[in-house]
């Protein structure tokens, strides 16, 4: 028979035993001073209520936020197994126990060591078993249960933005949306006030009002002028508790731009706007500025200007500048002081963008009037056209006045002004012109076949102010006169066959001329006078500006004439008339039966005797022969050995003996050795020349030479002691240069400077101890030593 068992949960929420006594939070509520029993069986769990209860036997409740400074109790859990004896022991589990929760394992006593926060938690599961405390087996099956945090109005309602920012147009009716504004509440909705929030405004009335339970903000004040006031700051508060005393609370704020609508229309500052200007004042250039002013921003006080009427509407225009909405006033046309000073304008601004909401308010325009004074400035002369155009004939005279170019001060002082040629334009000084009265006329000869037009450039300046000047051009047409004689088209030579028959036409000609016809060239051809009777060609004028050349015989002969020059006369029909005579060359030709030239040449028949072509060919070939032998023979007297310089020995003249012998440069190592040089210690007297044969073997005298060069030696430490001691030297390393002959020579010296006064005090026989080299002056001067003897 199994035994049922319970298991008491008590949970004491009114006056606890004295001693479990702990205090709630000062903003917190009790619970009624209720007790809960709960009765378990080990398989049916059922609850056992009292009559007079109504809680769920597995939820309890605890207030958060506890502020005392023992546990707060929570409940009691007991099973009917226990007798009091300490037999069992009570296990809780769960959410939080252990550490949360604890429970006295002797009493079943439950605690909260922590304060509670519903916003964090709201409920916690736990389980709770009574155990034997000998044996460890549970003598009830786990129960588990709830508790739940009560809620009390702990967290302040919060707005999702701490600033906020809107904009409405200016001019908006009353309940216009503005903006909305949320708050949320941690608090538990569910369970009371705590959470239900209210809006109100606190700043920004009677320009705005907030809807309580919505949060949506509206304009309450009716033709807001953003010209008057643009920002306004408003402040909304969210109460909780219904808007209850005793409720919390939270606010932010709402910065609300008014924007621009177009309800403000230009006005000019003034009505009258006055400006000076010179009269050489260039075409676009600016004359003054005008500006409207329009309350309004950004496009809304965009303006256009325009001139509406004024004795200066074609004079001056107007346009906007967008950045500063500045009417510029310029001018289209020139300015003439002398002509008119003074020009009155009216100008209107308009804005461009028009509300027609705002229409009521009054045309959106203004006008204002503008003068405008002309100042007189020194102008330069002016000439009477922009340009000039003169034709002049190619012969007329030098110094022939061609045109005349006129030109004022246009001031009023009316300064004198004279004219001179731009020479940039005139380089060859062609043409001049008066100063006084600006007629041009020609300084040199025209020729209209070498330029037809000239285009020069006229100067005009003040007198009394040169810089004050203007130009002109002028196009001077050289007109064209008969000063040309006609010419052929080229040049003519032409042929005639020896076999020609009378009347046959050997060559066309044509004529050109220079000089320009305005109804066309007409040229006519003759021959000359002393041709026309004895010639043996005839021409015949064609009348259409070209002429035939017609034999007048039957046959020619080239062995009598071989060349025929034949005179034409080519005349034009203009006036002066103009003519010139051209000559043909006509050569006799011999042709076959068609007429085609078959040589021209009249020489090789004239002189059949002559030589032919490999004759000539000979003759070359043997002057090429002897030209060649001529420069072999040349070539082999180079060769032959020079006359020695002296023949005779009894020439005792002083001679210069030119010997002709030159060495082969550095690579030539049979005509010395370069060891020598490098070492003078080194000579060896015995070691002849290899480049040449000896003319004597004999043994040269042998001279002892010194081994220790202390000249050389004391030379160069007495310079390098100079050289570490002069305070000028450089501080770094260079390279010091000293020449340096020795004290004397082995050969001694050869001057005559040092010889003795007579040459009979001269002995030379010690040039015969110098080797082969000095052969020739050794017997030149041995012989003078003997004949003085004899």
């Amino acid at each position: 028979m199994r035994t049922y068992h319970c298991f008491w949960l008590l949970f004491w929420a009114g006056q606890p035993h004295q001693s479990l006594l702990t205090p709630l939070s000062k903003r917190t509520s009790g619970f009624p001073e209720k007790e809960k029993v709960l009765v378990l069986s080990g398989n049916s769990r059922r609850d056992l209520h009292r009559s007079k209860r109504s809680w769920m036997w597995n939820q309890f409740f605890l207030l958060e936020e506890y502020t005392g400074t023992d546990y707060q109790y929570v409940g009691k859990l007991h099973s009917d197994q226990d007798k009091g004896d300490g037999s069992l022991k009570y296990i809780l589990s769960g959410d939080g126990a252990g550490d949360l929760f604890i429970i006295n394992e002797n009493t079943g006593d439950i605690q909260a060591t922590k304060r509670l926060d519903r916003e964090e938690k709201p409920v916690y599961i736990l389980r709770a078993q009574a155990i034997n405390r000998r044996t460890g087996r549970p003598v009830e099956p786990e129960s588990e249960f709830i508790i739940k945090i009560h809620d009390i109005n702990d967290n302040e309602p919060m707005f999702t933005k701490d600033v906020y920012n809107a904009s409405i147009p200016e001019m908006s009716d009353v309940g216009t949306f503005v903006v909305q504004v949320t708050a949320t509440d941690a608090d538990d909705p569910t369970y009371g006030n705590s959470a239900k929030v209210v809006y109100s405004i606190l700043q920004g009335q009677p320009y705005f009002s907030v809807e309580s339970e919505t949060g949506i903000i509206k304009t309450a004040l009716l033709n807001m002028d953003r010209e008057n006031r643009e920002q306004y700051q408003v402040v909304i508060q969210a109460k909780d508790m219904g808007g209850q005393m005793g409720g919390l609370s939270g606010t932010t704020t709402v910065n609300i731009t008014l924007t621009d609508v177009n309800d403000n229309p230009p006005r000019f500052p003034q009505s009258t706007y006055q400006f000076r200007t010179p009269e050489s004042t260039p075409l676009d250039s600016p004359v003054g500025r005008i500006k409207a002013n329009d309350a309004d921003v950004d496009e809304n006080a965009e303006i256009e200007y325009s001139i509406m009427e004024g004795d200066g509407y074609d004079m001056f225009g107007i346009t906007t500048d967008k950045d500063t909405q500045e009417g510029i006033i310029t001018v289209k046309k020139a300015l003439d002081f002398e002509n008119k000073n003074l020009y009155i304008l009216k100008v209107e601004a308009t804005n461009t963008h028009v509300d027609p909401r705002f229409l009521y308010l009054g045309p959106f325009k203004d006008s204002a009037t503008v003068r405008i004074q002309v100042e007189d400035v020194d102008e330069p002369p002016m000439f009477s056209r922009p340009a000039y155009i003169m034709e002049v004939k190619e012969d007329v005279p030098l110094n022939s006045v061609i045109g005349t170019v006129t030109a004022q001060d246009p001031d009023a002082a009316k300064n004198p002004v004279k004219y001179s040629v731009d020479r940039h334009t005139d380089m060859d000084r062609v043409f001049n012109i008066n100063s006084g009265n600006g007629s041009i006329f020609t300084s040199k000869p025209l020729d209209r076949e070498t330029l037809l037009w000239h285009n020069i450039t006229v100067i005009a300046a003040e007198i009394n102010n040169p810089k004050q000047s203007s130009r002109v051009p002028v196009f001077i047409k050289v007109l064209d006169v008969n000063d040309n004689a006609p010419e052929f088209a080229m040049f003519y030579e032409t042929f005639v066959c020896e076999n020609a028959k009378a009347e046959q036409l050997i060559q066309t000609l044509s004529a050109v001329d220079k000089d320009d016809s305005y109804n066309g060239h007409q040229f006519s051809f003759s021959l000359a006078p002393e041709a026309a009777s004895s010639s043996n060609f005839t021409l015949q004028d064609n009348r259409d500006n070209t002429a035939g050349i017609f034999t007048r015989k039957t046959r020619y002969n080239r062995h009598e004439t071989s060349t025929y020059f034949l005179p034409v006369v080519i005349s034009d029909n203009d006036y002066p008339i103009q003519s010139s005579t051209e000559t043909v060359t006509i050569r006799v030709c011999a042709c076959d039966h068609r007429g085609k030239m078959l040589s021209c040449n009249a020489e090789a028949l004239i002189h059949p005797t002559g030589l032919s072509t490999g004759a000539l060919i000979a003759i070359l070939l043997c002057i090429i022969i002897l030209l060649v032998t001529v420069v072999l023979f040349a070539a082999l007297r180079r060769q032959r050995k020079k006359e020695p310089l002296i023949i005779s020995k009894e020439d005792i003249r002083d001679n210069i003996v030119s010997y002709n012998d030159e060495g082969g440069g550095e690579e030539d190592t049979q005509a010395f050795d370069i060891g020598t040089l490098r070492n003078p210690e080194a000579i060896d007297d015995n070691k002849l020349r290899r480049d040449i044969v000896p003319e004597t073997l004999f043994m040269p005298r042998r001279t002892a030479t010194a081994r220790d060069n202390t000249d050389v030696r004391d030379f160069i430490n007495q310079r390098l002691k100079e050289n570490d001691t002069d305070p000028t030297a450089p501080p770094y390393d260079s390279l010091a240069t000293y020449a340096y002959e020795g004290n004397g020579s082995v050969a001694e010296s050869l001057s005559s400077l040092e010889s003795v006064t007579t040459d009979g005090d001269q002995d030379y026989d010690y040039l015969s101890d110098w080797g082969p080299r000095f052969k020739k002056l050794a017997d030149m001067y041995g012989s003078m030593d003997s004949d003085k003897d004899s």
